[in-house]
């Protein structure tokens, strides 16, 4: 098959819808098996017609070679959640607005309201809390 391989425009929209609906390690797959079925140059083919990532591709083919998926790092990615670096934060935010929170005067909801609001919250987290324990709320 090779560079000389033709491809119909409905063949490429086929490839490109399921590899679109798959994710992670069977969508790298799905891309290494159709390329492998090109043959020689099917990967070169792949990026031109299908507008696939040849990294990708060469990943799948690992993955295909070994028999086992290469796990994504998605969550190496971004920062980290703000509990990770302010280990006590629910818990302070709740001793700020327990002590303001009451019930639904109909007692229809078991939900507790406040009147505080979120900047209000933060401020309070800002003013009482870093002076006594942690200087991180100063943000």
């Amino acid at each position: 098959m090779g560079s000389s391989l033709q491809l119909s425009d409905s063949l490429k929209s086929l490839y490109i819808k399921t590899a679109k609906k798959l994710k992670g390690s069977d969508r790298r797959q799905f891309m290494a098996e159709v390329v492998k079925g090109w043959g020689r140059g099917g990967a070169t083919i792949a990026e031109r017609e299908l507008g696939w990532n040849r990294r990708t591709i060469r990943k799948g083919m690992q993955e295909l070679e070994h028999g086992m998926s290469i796990a994504d790092s998605f969550r190496l990615r971004g920062s980290k959640p703000i509990e990770h670096r302010l280990p006590n934060l629910l818990e302070d935010i709740r001793s700020i607005v327990e002590p303001q929170s009451q019930t639904d005067p109909s007692f229809d909801i078991t939900r507790l309201y406040t009147r505080l609001s979120a900047a209000q919250v933060r401020h309070q987290l800002i003013e009482i809390k870093s002076k006594s324990r942690f200087p991180a709320y100063q943000l």
